[in-house]
C-alpha cells in the first residue's frame, strides 16, 4: 500500500492510529475514558462555534488594496493618504439584523467594515451602505438591537417590536426612509456604496483639525432588488451576496469603489444650523462637496471562512496618526462597545489573529491572557515608566486639543429648537422620482404587515411632518384616516408617543 503522504496527527503532532473506531471494553462493551483522541475530538467540537456577533452576524469578506490617488495632505498627516501610497485592506460585508443563517437578500442595511493595514498601524473604518443611521445616542444602541432581533416571548422576528421602537424615536425617520427605498435591498455588495456614517476628524502636520465624512462610491453602479425579486433570490440561494462577491473575484472581475471625503472646518461646524455630529443627518453635498481621495479594489478571496471572516474583528477605536474622533455621541459609545465585543467573542488577544494582526511592528504593554500565541515579549519590562528605555510614548502624533463647553447633563436633542428629525427625510423623498417614491410607500406597507394601527398612525404622522404627499400616500397605503393623521400631527412628539401608546385608545 502506498505510504500516506499526509498522516493524521493529534492536536500536538503525534500520530493518530485510528480515527473511526472508539476504544471499547470488548467488541460490544462501553467506551473507555482512555480513548483520549475521542475526548479531544469531542471537546474541540463542543467549542468550535464561537459566539456570533450580536449584530452583523452574517458576513462575507475579501482582501484588496487602497490606492491614494489625490493629495489631501493639507487635511491629514495620515500616511495612508499620501498620494501614490498603496495599502493592504480587508473588507467584511454583512447584514445587520439577521443571525448567521439569515438570507443575504433581506431588507436590511448592510454593514461595511474596512481594515487598512497601514504602516502606522491598523485603521478600521466601520460603517454601513447608508450615510446615516437609525439612532444618534449610544444609550439606544442595545435597545435598537433587541427591537430588530427575535421577540423574547415567541422567538420570532417581530415587525411590531421593530416599528414600535423606530416610530417612538423620530430621529429614526431618515434611515427608515432609506431602508424602505429600493436601496433597502442591494442586488449584491458590489453594486452598493459604502459610508463611514459618523463624523470623524483629520489633523495635519501643523496639528490643524477639520471634520470629515467618508464615502466610497461603487464603480459598478447601483443595483437593487424589489421585494418580489428578493423573494425569488432567497428561494434559490440564501448566500446570494457572498456567492456573487466570491465568484466575481475568482473570475478576476475585481469590484472597485472610489473613496471621497467631505470636509468641514471647526469654524463651519460651530455655525451649522443642525448638529454636524448627529449621525442621523447628512452634510449636504452642495455645502460640503465630495473630494476624491483614491480607489479601493478587492482582488483576493479568503482561503478559510472561519479564520479570516468569522474571526475578523473591527473597532472604530483603531485609528492612526492624522485620523481622530468627533463629539458624535453614537461614535463615542462605539469606541468602547466594538472592541469589548471582540474581547468577549475572540479573547483579549484577538489582535494577534492573522486577519487582525497589524502589518507593522507592534510594541504594547499588554501581556498574558487567553490565546497568547507570540513570545509574550519575553522578559521585556511589563510596566511604564521604566529605566530600560523601552517603548516610550510618541507625543508628536497627539491630535490637537478640542475646546468643550456647557454643563454636564443628559441633553435630549429633541429639546433643541434647531433639531428637525423629518427635514432631511422629506428632502430625500422629494428628490426621488415618482417610481422610487411609490416604491418607498409600497415597501413600507409590506414591511408593516401585521403591525398594529396605533404604530402605523405614528409613522404616518412622521411622514406627514416630512412631506405632505409622503404622509397622505402613506396613510392611503396603510388604510388610515388621513384627517386623524393630520390631527395627530399637531401634537408634540411626547404627546404623540403617549396617545399612540395608550391601550384605551381605539385605532
Amino acid at each position: 500500500m502506498e505510504q500516506n503522504k499526509h498522516p493524521l496527527t493529534n492536536e500536538v503532532g503525534a500520530p493518530v492510529p485510528d480515527n473511526e473506531n472508539s476504544i471499547t471494553a470488548g467488541p460490544r462493551g462501553p467506551v473507555v475514558i482512555q480513548d483520549v483522541w475521542l475526548l479531544e475530538k469531542m471537546a474541540h467540537f463542543n467549542r468550535e462555534v464561537i459566539p456570533e456577533r450580536r449584530m452583523h452576524a452574517k458576513g462575507w469578506g475579501a482582501y484588496g488594496e487602497f490606492i491614494c490617488t489625490k493629495d489631501i495632505s493639507k487635511y491629514t498627516r495620515a500616511k495612508v493618504f499620501e498620494k501614490g501610497k498603496k495599502t493592504d485592506v480587508f473588507v467584511r460585508f454583512s447584514t445587520v439584523a439577521g443571525e448567521r443563517g439569515a438570507a443575504d437578500a433581506e431588507r436590511d442595511i448592510r454593514g461595511c467594515a474596512l481594515k487598512f493595514y497601514t504602516e502606522e498601524g491598523n485603521w478600521d473604518l466601520v460603517g454601513n451602505n447608508t450615510p446615516v443611521f437609525f439612532i444618534r445616542d449610544v444609550h439606544n444602541f442595545s435597545d435598537l438591537n433587541r427591537a430588530v432581533k427575535r421577540d423574547p416571548g415567541t422567538g420570532l422576528r417581530s415587525a411590531q417590536n421593530n416599528w414600535d421602537f423606530w416610530t417612538l424615536l423620530p430621529e429614526c425617520f431618515h434611515q427608515i426612509t432609506i431602508t424602505m427605498s429600493d436601496r433597502g435591498i442591494p442586488k449584491d455588495f458590489r453594486h452598493m456604496d459604502m459610508f463611514g456614517e459618523h463624523t470623524f476628524s483629520f489633523y495635519n502636520k501643523e496639528n490643524k483639525r477639520v471634520w470629515v465624512k467618508f464615502h466610497l462610491k461603487s464603480e459598478q453602479g447601483i443595483a437593487c432588488l424589489s421585494d418580489q425579486e428578493a423573494a425569488q433570490v432567497i428561494a434559490k440561494d440564501r448566500e446570494s451576496h457572498g456567492r456573487d462577491l466570491h465568484d466575481a473575484i475568482e473570475k478576476g472581475n475585481y469590484p472597485k469603489w472610489k473613496m471621497y471625503v467631505q470636509i468641514m472646518t471647526e469654524e463651519q461646524a460651530k455655525k451649522m444650523p443642525y448638529n454636524p455630529f448627529d449621525i442621523t443627518k447628512v452634510w449636504y453635498h452642495k455645502d460640503f462637496p465630495l473630494i476624491e481621495v483614491g480607489e479601493l479594489v478587492l482582488n483576493r478571496n479568503p482561503q478559510n471562512y472561519f479564520a479570516e471572516v468569522e474571526q475578523a474583528a473591527f473597532t472604530p477605536a483603531h485609528v492612526v496618526p492624522g485620523i481622530g474622533f468627533s463629539p458624535d455621541k453614537f461614535l463615542q459609545g462605539r469606541l468602547f462597545a466594538y472592541g469589548d465585543a471582540q474581547r468577549y467573542r475572540l479573547g483579549v488577544n484577538y489582535n494577534q489573529i492573522p486577519v487582525n494582526k497589524a502589518h507593522c511592528e507592534v510594541n504594547e504593554y499588554h501581556r498574558d491572557g487567553f490565546m497568547r500565541v507570540d513570545g509574550n515579549y519575553g522578559g521585556t519590562p511589563a510596566y511604564t515608566p521604566n529605566s530600560a528605555g523601552v517603548w516610550a510614548a510618541q507625543p508628536d502624533v497627539m491630535e490637537p486639543p478640542l475646546d468643550l463647553q456647557g454643563a454636564m447633563y443628559r441633553y435630549d436633542p429633541k429639546d433643541d429648537p434647531t433639531d428637525n428629525c423629518f427635514e432631511q427625510g422629506g428632502k430625500l423623498y422629494r428628490l426621488l422620482d415618482r417610481k422610487h417614491r411609490d416604491l418607498i410607500i409600497e415597501n413600507t406597507k409590506n414591511n408593516m404587515e401585521g403591525v398594529s394601527s396605533n404604530i402605523k398612525y405614528r409613522h404616518a404622522v412622521h411622514c406627514l411632518k416630512a412631506d405632505e404627499e409622503y404622509g397622505k400616500k402613506m396613510a392611503e397605503a396603510l388604510k388610515l384616516d388621513f384627517l386623524k393623521v393630520q390631527e395627530l400631527a399637531k401634537l408634540s412628539n411626547n404627546e404623540l408617543n403617549k396617545i399612540t401608546s395608550d391601550p384605551t385608545q381605539v385605532w
